[in-house]
């Protein structure tokens, strides 16, 4: 973290800019010399993302994200947020590739809240899985910015007699490296009809409301789920998008036996 912050890396159809350097216009401007442009120009995934001095990534065997060829991801885009000025800098991520067919396809799934964060709130998204698909999670990775004191993902079966059975993922303190953490159990499977849920838990002691956005002067509450199918067709949608707190939670959802915070 001493100089990047963050990095998310992007698979794009097609990228914001056909510069090598651009501005995203996210943080903060980065000056005149800099043309200002989206990462992606339409459609965008994420395939991995770093922060607070995470250790490297290593998938399981077999497992691979699918690029280039018949793929809509024909370009990959860096996006890098600093914690300082600009300067001198060698921040980026190494990768490993194959050309040889690979069984398993990666993907990740991002779940992210809007809303406003008034003291003590929790910031809540669910999504049910409505394609003819079986994921198997890999791992997850939490951000928020100062504010973050846990994140919680699930994944919620509606049971015969209709209650449903919450199996977490995993948990995290988000101030910790922002790694792809291992989920708890990697035998479990997510299919068509189950609920995929995150929750960020917020303590803001400050006298004052923050909105959810993507400046430091903002908060954030996103979770990122690596799964893999066999083959190589994940979701076609991975995002998850809830108008979080006041005006969304899991209730929302028509959920029950939502676990307690702890």
């Amino acid at each position: 973290m001493q100089k990047a912050h963050h990095m998310l890396l992007f698979g794009c159809d097609e990228p914001g800019s056909y510069e090598k350097i651009w501005d995203c216009g996210q943080m903060t401007v980065a000056g005149p010399s800099f043309v200002r442009a989206q990462p992606c120009k339409n459609k965008q995934s994420v395939i991995y993302a770093w922060g607070r001095d995470a250790p490297p990534l290593v998938l399981p065997e077999g497992v691979g994200f699918k690029v280039g060829g018949d793929t809509s991801t024909r370009y990959l885009v860096l996006q890098v947020h600093y914690s300082k000025k600009l300067g001198p800098d060698n921040s980026g991520i190494a990768i490993q590739s194959t050309t040889e067919p690979l069984e398993k396809t990666a993907s990740v799934l991002l779940m992210v809240t809007s809303g406003v964060l008034p003291p003590l709130k929790t910031f809540e998204a669910a999504c049910m899985v409505d394609e003819d698909v079986v994921l198997h999670p890999i791992a997850f990775r939490t951000h928020t910015h100062r504010h973050g004191i846990k994140v919680d993902s699930w994944v919620v079966k509606e049971l015969p007699d209709g209650n449903d059975y919450w199996e977490l993922l995993g948990e995290r303190d988000p101030l910790l490296p922002q790694l792809f953490q291992p989920v708890n159990d990697s035998s479990v499977v997510i299919r068509e009809g189950d609920t995929i849920a995150s929750r960020c838990i917020m303590e803001n002691k400050e006298n004052k409301f923050f909105v959810m956005g993507n400046t430091g002067e903002d908060e954030m509450c996103n979770v990122y789920l690596m799964y893999w199918v066999y083959g190589d067709n994940p979701l076609s949608n991975n995002v998850c998008y809830s108008a979080g707190a006041p005006e969304y939670h899991w209730k929302n959802s028509n959920l029950n036996n939502i676990p307690h915070m702890k």
